[in-house]
């Protein structure tokens, strides 16, 4: 087992969906315009950020939380796309931050996998 990358995951998949609600804004200006109630689809998100980071401490759980973190980064990743479709519209990030951040969120899924679904514990 993996013990130090499945409490990594939990952290950093826990702090993230609860920053959903603490500031809510920040992600809603990511949301592309085409989602609608992106409000509710923060909230929705970090409901399931939270969820699957508690899912990963939990051994009878672990291997279904991962699968549907590894889900969730799939569905966000269209939120990576825009924003680096739009690089004007996030003007105080970086472009290379944008762009370095496509393949981070596969980095972070092939994470999930191997540390918490492949463990199969």
């Amino acid at each position: 087992m993996h013990i130090g990358s499945i409490y990594a995951i939990a952290a950093l998949f826990i702090g993230a969906g609860l920053a959903h609600f603490l500031w809510p804004e920040t992600f809603v200006r990511v949301v592309p315009p085409y989602v609608p109630r992106p409000f509710l689809v923060v909230y929705l998100s970090g409901v399931a950020e939270v969820l699957g980071g508690i899912g990963v401490l939990v051994p009878s759980v672990r291997p279904y939380a991962g699968w549907g973190l590894i889900l969730l980064l799939c569905a966000v990743f269209p939120v990576h796309v825009y924003m680096v479709r739009h690089p004007k519209a996030f003007s105080q990030i970086p472009l290379w931050v944008l762009y370095a951040r496509l393949p981070l969120q596969f980095a972070l899924m092939a994470w999930v996998y191997w540390a918490v679904c492949r463990s199969g514990i």
